[in-house]
Parts: C-alpha cells; structure tokens; sequence
C-alpha cells in the first residue's frame, strides 16, 4: 500500500514542500531515501520505540520511505512524526482519508511524545500557500505556527493523540492567537529607558540622530562611562516595527530555534550583543546545517559590539559586505542560502589598551605607538561604514546625584518617528531605500545637498579638521538626517555643524582638542 503524507524543509528562511512516500512489501528491510542526513537516519530507531511504546506493532514487513524531491537535503529529526503515522497508515493502523489535508512535523521521543522543532512558522505559512487545511505540530510550536492566520494549526504532545485524531477517535483544537492585539500590547513595553540615564546628553542625541536616519554608530571612551548602558537603550528609541517586519524577524528566530514555546510575533526590534570571542560562522550564519547567525537575528533591530577592538579582525572584515547589502548568502559546495541583514550597526571601545587616552581626570599610561596600534585594529573600510563617531566621556559626581529624571525614550521616540515619517515620504518612489543612511550619491545629491553656508563650512571642516574624504558623504548623510529632527526641508549650516561633530573620532583629528 503506498502512502504518502506532506511535511517541509527549511532553507534558508523559507520552506520548501516534502512528500514523505511510504509503501510496504513482502521482506524484512527498511530503507530510507530522498537525502536524508544522519538525522532523518537515526529515525528508525525512535520510530519504532515510539510506536511499540504506544502499543502500537511496528510491521514485520519491508518498508520504503521516499522523501521528495530528492534533490534537497532533509535535516533534523522533525520527519519523525510524518514517518511514523505514514508506516502506521501503510499497515492499516491509521486511517488515511484526512492525511492529504494536513501538513506534518514533529521529532519523536522514545515514548511516543513529540519534542519542538525549528522553523515551525515558515512551515505554516509554506502550508498555508499550499492550501492545505491544517498543520499538525507539537504543542510547545502551536503558539509560533499559529501567527499564519487561515490554517487549523493543531498542537499535539504525542504520537497517540496524532493517531487518534486521524481515526476520528480524538479532537485536536485549533490554536488561536489574537496577533494583531499581542503584537501592538507589547511594542511599548521596554527594559531599559533613557530617563535612567544621567548626563551624556550629547551621546543621547547622537543616538536620537542615529535612530532617526538608520545610521550606524560608534561609542568610544573610558570604562564605566556608560557605553553600554546607553547602547541597550538604544532599541527604546527606535520607530515600532510594522507587521511585515515582525513577521520577517519572527521566521529567523523561529529558523533558529530562538522562540520560547509562548511566543508569537516579536514584537520589539532586536538586540543582539555577541561576545568578542564569536567566530566568523556564528557571526555572519552557516555551518553543516546552515542557520542564521547574529547578523540575521539583528535583523530590523540592533547589532551590539561591546570592546570592539577586542574582536578578532577576521570576523569583523566579514561585516563590511553586510552592512552594505543588508542580505548575506552563504555558500558552500553542499548549499547557498540567503538570510537577511538589515540592521543598525553599534559598537563601543576604549580609547586605548589602558582605557583612560584623553581622560579629563585620570592620566593614560598608554605611549603614542600603543594608541594608534590600538585603534588600528578596526580597519578604515569597516570605520568607512560607520556614519557616527562619538567620544563619550564619564559622567561627574553632581550629574550622577541628580534625582531628576531624564527625557523618556517615548519623548525622544516620538521624535525619531516623525523624522522616519519624512523619509519614508521622500524615498516612496525609490524601492529599497527607507532612510538616510540607505541613500546613494544620486540620491544623497538630490537631497542632502546643504545651502551654500553648509557647503562652505564642509570645506572648511575638511581643511582644518584633516577630515578624510569618506568623511564627507557620511556628514551629508547625517546632516540631512538632523534637518528631518528639525523639521528643515533644506540642510542648513547649524545641520552640517552638528553632523562634522560626530567627525570627531576619525582616523585623522582623533585626539586632538
């Protein structure tokens, strides 16, 4: 009897249909096929435990699975469920008639109860495009399936609630999430909020700036100046994300097994802080079964790198095609995926190994050789693509002692959305520019063109500052970014001040007072 049910793999951050095909014969073997790897294999062993376990016979017969197409590599122990009821269909002991409406996926326990899987969302949604009436998943995935709306997506915590669904003998409820109502409820609720924050004015608007224009930033001072503190504040101020986002955002961290078993949609851009030990595959994503890497959590959010210098140089050379693509493709002999990148780039660092080069109070130790080795280690292309560098300094005694609290992040947000607002406006008719910082030179011609004050205060700025010439485009960028906070269709010359302030810490005017 041939059988055949549906499941799906995940590539990349999409799934792609499977048809898992079971036939039986006269004969003693099992065999596996459609490119299964060490995974899929191993099933056969939890297979049979499960359906014995569950006082079910596992046949004595010769049994074929095909799981096509087989051009594409099955990863994972999710095939287990669909296996299972397949050869549980073939011998007679399932009912067959409601199988083609329904997709399946779950990894089996020895004892028949079913175990979470990754990239339980993007399956759903690939179910529903395919029309099929359902989703069977286990019950710790039937929140995160459930977001796709139109699609009976049924939680099961076993095999034997499966098999009696199946022959009608059990009920398995839909699972219904409200998304819209959670999804709104949780934009606002936040952990950190710049009212907590004391002094560092400047830094907050800096971060105001870059939040407003998606530019990415660069903190760099003394230990203890709040470096960090500032930047986990950082998502606070950043304009709510729209459905699409969330639901782009949601599929990677479900791809990646990130969700906990009571979520749903993400609600809040992410903030992603990997350590500096991090290696080049766990930043950018790939491996033998290829997964996002922190890149792609960061996606619409914010990637944090704490001790910048700290980082190994290779990894972060592999950031500089990132952060201009905002999509990475890994490739490799056995597969090419693709995940998205389209995040806000942070990063802090001291001044130099000791930490205190340029410190009002306390002297540095550091020689000049030391200094500059020190801030060699981020290489100019990478610098090249950071639009905001700022010294932060430490805050004094009066400042830390005020009681009175700071401008909220829902002030500073209200903000950053209107001047998000004016983008989006300006960049309609361009697809794939959303803001300043995503804008070319045509484009940056177009619009970030300053009056002719601004133009002569560039010039002067780039003579006596020794600023570089890639320092130009990323003031005009940060300028016009600034006049969109102002409310100013044109950049002025008091933008283009402010944006060559965030200058300060270029290669060439580093230190100097």
């Amino acid at each position: 009897m041939l059988i055949k049910l549906f499941a799906a793999a995940v590539q990349g951050i999409n799934a792609v249909p499977v048809t898992v095909e079971v036939t039986n014969s006269r004969g003693v073997k099992f065999f596996l096929v459609g490119l299964p790897d060490s995974a899929v294999k191993e099933s056969h062993e939890r297979i049979m435990a499960a359906i014995q376990v569950n006082g079910y016979q596992f046949p004595t017969q010769q049994l074929v699975i095909n799981l096509a197409p087989a051009n594409i590599r099955k990863e994972g122990s999710a095939y287990d469920l669909p296996m299972a009821i397949g050869i549980l269909a073939a011998v007679g002991v399932v009912r067959p008639e409601r199988l083609p409406r329904y997709m399946l996926m779950g990894e089996l326990s020895l004892d028949g109860s079913l175990q979470p899987i990754k990239g339980a969302l993007p399956i759903a949604i690939k179910a529903r495009e395919m029309g099929f009436q359902g989703i069977i998943v286990p019950a710790q995935n039937a929140r995160e399936a459930a977001v796709v709306n139109r699609l009976d997506v049924l939680g099961a915590r076993s095999l034997a609630e499966v098999v009696d669904f199946f022959n009608e003998k059990r009920e398995l409820q839909p699972t219904r999430v409200n998304t819209r109502e959670e999804f709104y409820k949780e934009q606002a609720e936040f952990d950190y909020d710049f009212s907590e924050v004391k002094g560092q004015e400047n830094v907050k608007r800096a971060m105001e700036v870059a939040a407003a224009g998606g530019h990415n930033l660069i903190m760099i001072g003394p230990p203890g100046s709040g470096k960090s503190m500032l930047a986990k504040r950082l998502p606070s101020i950043l304009p709510p994300l729209s459905l699409a986002e969330s639901l782009e955002t949601t599929k990677i961290h479900s791809v990646a097994g990130k969700l906990g078993t009571r979520a749903s949609l993400i609600a809040r851009r992410p903030f992603r802080s990997p350590h500096h030990s991090i290696s080049a595959v766990a930043l950018v994503g790939g491996g033998q079964s290829p997964q996002p890497g922190e890149i792609s959590l960061a996606h619409n959010g914010v990637l944090f790198a704490d001790e910048l210098p700290e980082f190994n140089r290779n990894v972060l050379e592999v950031l500089r095609q990132p952060l201009e693509d905002r999509v990475i493709t890994v490739s490799r002999a056995q597969y090419s995926v693709e995940f998205p990148c389209n995040f806000m780039f942070v990063a802090s660092m001291n001044p130099c190994p000791c930490g205190y080069y340029n410190h009002p109070t306390r002297k540095c130790v550091c020689s000049p050789t030391q200094v500059t080795r020190y801030l060699n280690r981020i290489s100019g292309p990478l610098l090249d693509r950071i639009d905001i560098q700022v010294e932060i300094t430490p805050v004094d005694y009066d400042e830390l002692s005020d009681t009175r609290c700071g401008e909220s992040s829902a002030v500073i947000r209200e903000r950053v959305i209107r001047a998000r607002r004016i983008q989006e406006e300006r960049f309609r008719e361009h697809p794939g520019i959303y803001c300043n910082a995503q804008m070319t030179p045509s484009l940056q011609a177009k619009y970030a063109r300053p009056d002719e004050a601004g133009m002569n205060l560039i010039k002067q700025a780039m003579t006596k500052l020794n600023l570089s010439a890639r320092a130009y485009d990323r003031i005009l960028k940060v300028a016009r970014t600034i006049a969109d906070l102002d409310g100013s269709p044109t950049v002025r010359s008091v933008h283009v001040a402010e944006a060559i302030g965030y200058r300060s810490l270029d290669r060439g005017t580093w230190g100097m007072n």
